[in-house]
């Protein structure tokens, strides 16, 4: 692929190792991951026991949502190695780790004794944290989040169907982002499918659209499991309003949500285990202007244009006011009915 940027040609870059390619994202994860990101290399960092049989080669802790933190054991990977062979039983030991407590108990130990150790990391975790504890932050951050990052170089075709048939672990836990580089002598450019602050929303390109693969029966169960009650209990409240708004209203539960169907999707419910968003199909300045209790994102045009129009996304940590979100999708569905007028 070639790429133009102020009359310069841009020729696609072949990474020659996958040292190279992690060396590439250990120097520039501030700017793939972006400034309210803390990215560890693991590989420097642990050098005795390792998890789940391998050592990943970083761990990212996600703070743009300082009260919902993320956690990702991030794996870079060459598109042309073997992917059953090399990347499959890589990303699988992970699942074995966060399958165990005492493995996560003593990461959280490594993990602490590594920033404790490091004056740069120390500053930056009591930068976003600010008076609360380091490790209780890391215990409670494991614990309620766990997420594998693949960062790979190019598309692999064997991962539409991995996503679809191991739906607990892979399609769960794996996200996927494709980073490429381009060069022009000495200039060069990246790209990242999709940008780290999307992943929560969108999917990499390749993977959108899965085609000649037989869909899984995804159920809410699926969704729900794992989700603690305050969670489980707006979902519930939420549908229950939302049906009583017409009988012609679906939920359809897919791979990363259930969306809710008056003749097309007009909502999307992405379930977390202390979070539920919901991507709503409205303007923003709308959506704003109903709601005042729940956080509101914006989300970027690429996401978008994947749900298929304007759109934003509320983030509801408690029960309250849901009246508000019923609200929105009352006037998503009015201006549904008078579009068709």
């Amino acid at each position: 692929m070639v790429i133009f940027n102020n009359d310069k040609q841009y020729q696609e870059y072949q990474f020659k190792s996958e040292e190279e390619l992690e060396s590439e994202v250990i120097k520039r994860s501030n700017i793939f991951f972006g400034d309210n990101t803390i990215f560890i290399d693991a590989k420097r960092k642990i050098d005795s026991k390792n998890i789940g049989g391998t050592i990943p080669d970083g761990f990212l802790f996600d703070l743009n949502d300082p009260s919902n933190p993320e956690f990702y054991l991030v794996e870079v990977e060459l598109s042309s190695h073997d992917f059953f062979r090399h990347i499959f039983p890589q990303i699988t030991k992970f699942f074995a780790f966060y399958k165990n407590p005492n493995s996560q108990a003593d990461l959280v130990e490594k993990i602490f004794a590594i920033i404790n150790s490091d004056t740069n990391l120390k500053r930056q975790f009591k930068k976003h944290l600010g008076d609360k504890e380091i490790y209780k932050f890391l215990k409670d951050t494991l614990d309620s989040s766990q997420n594998i990052l693949l960062l790979i170089d190019g598309e692999k075709d064997e991962l539409p169907e991995i996503l679809e048939t191991y739906t607990d672990t892979w399609g769960k836990i794996v996200r996927l982002i494709i980073l490429k580089k381009y060069i022009n002598e000495q200039d060069y450019l990246y790209s990242l499918n999709p940008a780290f602050q999307d992943i929560e929303y969108t999917d990499a390109e390749s993977i959108k659209n899965i085609s000649n693969i037989e869909p899984t029966a995804y159920t809410e169960d699926y969704h729900l499991d794992g989700v603690n009650s305050t969670v489980l209990n707006i979902f519930k409240e939420l549908k229950a309003k939302i049906s009583d708004l017409s009988t012609e209203i679906r939920f359809n539960p897919q791979r990363y949500y259930i969306s809710v169907v008056y003749e097309k999707n007009i909502a999307f419910f992405k379930i977390r285990k202390k979070i539920l968003h919901i991507v709503v199909m409205l303007n923003e300045d709308i959506v704003r202007n109903i709601v005042k209790s729940h956080d509101i994102t914006t989300l970027s045009e690429s996401v978008q244009k994947f749900y298929n129009g304007p759109s934003c996304a509320i983030s509801i940590e408690k029960n309250k006011n849901l009246n508000e979100v019923i609200t929105v999708i009352e006037q998503i569905i009015l201006n549904f009915t008078n579009s068709k007028n």
